[in-house]
């Protein structure tokens, strides 16, 4: 059966209700989620929050207790050769053979995906300039560092050009400049209309490259959304403008909380704190004023809601908890 390549948006992956325990311990418990194409969703948790379960029981590796997960638009299942044609997988460990180059490595892997001769020597060259490799595709995998061998294992998962490509921390253990570089590379097949579910426990990574995102701990999903939708967890989320000067005054304080956006202001000594809507907007604003006003400003700060003020509110715990 041909795979049928989805419009942006349709449907990819549908996973309803997965349970899955280990003796008394839920590992997942009642998990649903779908991801369409050309979306990134992330799931967002602690070690030990049910990550890689799921995405073993997803890629169908692992068989749930109950529920079922299933590839659109033909509701096949998971485990069948049809629908597992259509999933890249990359795992936390690599998945590599070290005495091999890379170009033997996604060979050798293009072969079991039953590649064509001419469509996997196109598609090696294909996934080597993709992930920046091509110059050193003749090279020993064990003479790679740990960040090249990371985006060669990304490489081997889109040999096959799937609608779906499932990641497990895939940066773990790299460099700033590798760590990058992935993301960056992430965010292309994303706009390119692959549908991408992606663990992690690195919040900057999650809010970075995911469109949708579920925080995941206990192997129950908590809450789910956009960063906003999420950011809403929290109640009325403030941005918090904080200003080191001198020279201030109550004039000077009731034109900057009568900017739109502000909800209070409040100084001490020579600290000024501004909390409102939008500080992108807003600090230009604050600056103006003070400007005109001839106050010194000798440094400032923001702080934002985060990804992990929602983690904490919902779990009452730090995101990095193990």
């Amino acid at each position: 059966m041909q795979a049928v390549s989805p419009s942006s948006g349709d449907p990819v992956l549908v996973v309803s209700d997965i349970v899955k325990s280990y003796g008394d311990r839920t590992a997942v418990n009642q998990v649903s989620l779908t991801i369409g194409a050309g979306e990134c969703y992330g799931l967002l948790g602690p070690n030990g929050a049910g990550k890689t379960t799921t995405i073993l029981i997803i890629t169908g590796l692992l068989t749930p207790d109950s529920g079922s997960v299933s590839m659109a638009p033909d509701s096949a299942p998971v485990t069948s050769p049809h629908a597992r044609r259509r999933i890249g997988y990359v795992p936390q460990e690599i998945a590599l053979y070290d005495d091999l180059t890379a170009r033997e490595n996604l060979r050798f892997f293009g072969r079991l995906y039953q590649l064509s001769r001419g469509e996997l020597k196109t598609r090696v060259e294909e996934v080597l300039e993709s992930v920046g490799l091509t110059d050193r595709a003749d090279e020993r995998i064990s003479t790679y560092s740990g960040g090249m061998k990371r985006r060669i294992n990304i490489a081997v998962a889109l040999l096959h050009k799937p609608s779906l490509l499932v990641l497990d921390e895939p940066t773990v253990g790299v460099d700033p400049q590798s760590r990058n570089l992935i993301l960056e590379h992430l965010e292309q097949l994303r706009d390119s209309g692959i549908a991408i579910l992606y663990t992690s426990h690195q919040m900057d990574e999650v809010e970075r490259i995911c469109t949708r995102i579920a925080v995941l701990d206990e192997g129950r999903i908590l809450a789910s959304g956009t960063r906003n939708e999420l950011l809403a967890e929290l109640g009325e989320y403030l941005d918090h403008i904080q200003l080191t000067c001198q020279g201030f005054s109550a004039p000077v304080e009731a034109q900057i909380a009568a900017l739109d956006g502000v909800v209070g202001v409040k100084y001490v000594g020579t600290t000024l704190d501004v909390t409102g809507h939008d500080a992108a907007k807003l600090l230009p604003e604050i600056l103006t004023v003070l400007g005109r006003h001839g106050v010194d400003v000798a440094g400032l700060s923001v702080e934002r809601p985060d990804l992990e003020a929602v983690f904490l509110h919902l779990t009452g715990k730090a995101l990095r908890d193990v």
